[in-house]
């Protein structure tokens, strides 16, 4: 798998050093706070891969979390499992309910944990499972750096390629310029947002030779989407 982005809210200190570890150990990328509140801020600031977060936890309980992961734009795709000792139906229900993915009750064996939110991961990012990733008719090899459309080798300039690569990682989610400048240029760039128009209208016209459809989605006042509108 590649490497893969962790937020892990959990405020028992000992359960959360294991999991970091068993984490780590498997290349993932995990930040750790036990507190909700800081817990959005991380989210909002670089929404993770997954979110793994415990029913309770200090400042906002885990379920209002949850709540207000699914709310904003940043983090309303990301998948979210919830640790807690709450193991009644109606806990369950009420944690799914609210925009879980997963629950698992405690305790329970970090290997085990590892391999389900790897498989959630592999669900809803294949991207993070291989080399290639697909969307519609559109294929990229990311080692060979190269892109097909229905079979047919599209050419892209070095920015144009990193900007396809990180829709086809996110499909469906929908970027601002402003977080298109962090995830394709750095978090360092002097670029004016302005400048990833231009890079989506040469990606636009790259990929969409021969009257293919747009898979491009302009999203009025937010930004920008790899959807294909099915």
């Amino acid at each position: 798998m590649a490497r893969a982005s962790m937020l892990l809210v959990e405020d028992d200190a000992a359960l959360a050093e294991l999991l970091i570890y068993h984490f780590k150990r498997e290349d993932f990328d995990v930040a750790h706070t036990p507190d909700g509140e800081e817990a959005l801020l991380l989210a909002k600031e670089k929404a993770p891969d997954i979110v793994l977060l415990d029913w309770m936890v200090e400042g906002l309980s885990g379920i209002e979390v949850c709540r207000r992961l699914r709310r904003m734009t940043e983090t309303q795709n990301v998948p979210i499992i919830m640790l807690t000792a709450r193991g009644e139906e109606e806990d369950r229900i009420r944690g799914l309910e609210t925009g879980a993915d997963d629950y698992v009750t405690k305790p329970f064996s970090p290997r085990e944990l590892v391999a389900r939110v790897s498989a959630v991961l592999r669900r809803v990012r294949p991207a993070l499972a291989g080399e290639a990733l697909t969307y519609d008719d559109i294929e990229m090899d990311t080692v060979g750096h190269k892109v097909r459309r229905s079979g047919e080798v599209v050419p892209l300039g070095p920015t144009e390629f990193r900007l396809l690569k990180h829709f086809l990682e996110h499909p469906g989610w929908v970027f601002s310029r402003e977080r298109l400048l962090d995830a394709v240029w750095g978090h360092d760039s002097d670029i004016e947002s302005r400048t990833v128009d231009v890079h989506i209208r040469r990606l636009r016209k790259a990929i969409n030779i021969g009257n293919r459809p747009d898979l491009i989605r302009t999203v009025r006042s937010a930004g920008y989407s790899l959807d294909s509108g099915t």
